[in-house]
């Protein structure tokens, strides 16, 4: 009998980005929202979209998962283009992805198993053992077990935001998107969000692809991080070469964060 929900390890595929995007413009009437965007996060890193509010994250995030189609450009998803697809292959193209959003989107009435449960029920024809079975372990791997007969009412913010990462994970995707996980939580439950993305990262190896806000959280887990600012992507590196550089756009929305970058350096 075979493990009901396996760590994965990241798959091999001809495309080394599952996610790139390439010279990518997104226009709302005459205001343009993504102007000529470049990015790609290689399978396995986590990739962080880091910006102010207006920036474009939330169309970009859109972008990313075929919710939008841009006006130009390519949005390649394990090197196929999207953006040229209609709405039967998107649908099959979307099943790599798990997302995880800002205030988890829980259903209040129903509890946490049938939350998780809830994906596949609606797109798989797995029988309700095997869906039990496959919750059950999911519930344990993100050290939540025991909570299924509780409501999203009964459970602390930290608590929702694993059970939302468990219905994201819940289909195996190659993908998982966060949606400014730390948004609403105090600091102590954001940095407890922030260890759940790495260790989802490194147990179930998925690639990720974070859009914040908080520089904290971004020096903490980006394996490459991404400066969003009117539609453009001004800098593009690991976190701490991105806002190294004196003066920079990026240094200054660091000094704006009041981070402590020594401290940082020591971690």
């Amino acid at each position: 009998m075979t493990e009901p929900n396996p760590r994965r390890e990241p798959t091999s595929t001809a495309a080394p980005y599952p996610v790139e995007l390439i010279n990518v413009v997104q226009r709302f009437s005459d205001k343009v929202v993504l102007d000529g965007v470049n990015f790609r996060v290689a399978r396995g890193e986590i990739g962080v979209v880091l910006g102010g509010s207006g920036a474009g994250k939330t169309t970009l995030m859109r972008v990313v998962i075929g919710l939008l189609r841009p006006d130009s450009g390519q949005v390649l998803i394990d090197g196929q283009d999207i953006a040229q697809m209609n709405e039967r292959e998107l649908h099959a193209v979307r099943s790599k992805f798990g997302m995880v959003f800002q205030y988890s989107a829980l259903l209040d009435s129903l509890n946490v198993q049938e939350n998780v449960a809830l994906p596949l029920r609606e797109h798989t024809d797995l029988s309700s053992k095997e869906i039990a079975a496959r919750v059950k372990q999911l519930l344990i791997d993100l050290e939540i077990a025991g909570t299924e007969e509780r409501f999203p009412a009964e459970l602390s913010g930290g608590m929702r935001k694993r059970v939302g990462l468990a219905r994201a994970l819940i289909r195996q995707p190659q993908i998982v998107i966060y949606d400014e996980p730390a948004s609403g939580l105090d600091p102590l439950t954001a940095r407890l969000v922030d260890d759940l993305i790495l260790k989802t990262r490194d147990n179930f190896g998925v690639t990720s692809l974070v859009i914040s806000h908080d520089m904290t959280q971004a020096m903490k887990i980006a394996d490459r991080l991404y400066l969003l600012e009117h539609g453009q992507v001004v800098a593009d590196g690991p976190p701490r070469e991105v806002i190294s550089e004196a003066g920079s756009l990026a240094a200054r929305f660091f000094q704006a964060s009041g981070v402590s970058f020594g401290k940082l350096k020591e971690t």
